[in-house]
């Protein structure tokens, strides 16, 4: 069939919409911009076939399987995470995190043998963030579950992780729980996830009473 006189836009083949919808599907990642998606995507289909079907199969299993533990709000595929289920943990500490990244890298000090609480964020009222956002009413439950003795208020000490932990410390100390923070063994501006372990277990030991 002659289609000259055809003026209906025709589809993009479908190599090119491919490679396009996989580069613009990695600039969701932090960091990555066009280009480097772009080699990315690249990278993958010259190189590591195999490599990009594992990817897509671990990624649409992690989005259907995780989800946040019951307790600490941290990322898990059961109803409560391993910490929580542990009985080898202090259940009167509780260590209040932002990310779980952040619990990890507290774990990674060997230094606390508490529990945990990850807000999933900060406070940031410029970003829409509030009390709502970062779950306070589910830390506050957890807090003041009977065996809660101490919170570790270990947010980063950023603006907005600081005004984070200031919020929270006088939340809790008005009823009536002991509030700490981590000593400024971590440096001023600095966030837990690139803290070296040494610098963070430090920190944790000579967290003070808020």
């Amino acid at each position: 069939m002659d289609t000259r006189g055809d003026s209906r836009p025709q589809p993009a083949p479908a190599s090119v919409s491919g490679l396009e919808d996989l580069a613009r599907a990695l600039r969701c990642l932090p960091g990555v911009g066009p280009k480097a998606a772009q080699r990315m995507a690249l990278h993958l289909l010259q190189h590591d076939r195999d490599g990009a079907v594992r990817l897509a199969r671990a990624l649409e299993h992690a989005a259907q399987t995780i989800r946040h533990c019951e307790r600490c709000n941290t990322f898990t595929e059961d109803e409560l995470c391993a910490l929580c289920r542990s009985t080898r943990r202090d259940s009167s500490l509780l260590c209040v995190v932002e990310t779980p990244a952040d619990l990890l890298m507290v774990e990674q000090t060997g230094a606390y043998s508490g529990l945990y609480f990850v807000l999933m964020g900060r406070l940031s009222p410029l970003d829409g963030l509030g009390p709502k956002e970062i779950r306070l009413d589910r830390l506050l439950k957890r807090a003041t579950d009977g065996e809660v003795k101490e919170v570790v208020l270990a947010t980063n000490f950023t603006n907005e992780g600081e005004a984070t932990a200031h919020y929270i410390g006088e939340l809790l100390a008005a009823r009536g729980l002991k509030v700490s923070r981590l000593a400024r063994g971590v440096p001023v501006g600095g966030e837990l996830e690139y803290v070296d372990s040494g610098t963070l277990a430090q920190a944790l030991r000579e967290r003070r009473t808020l």
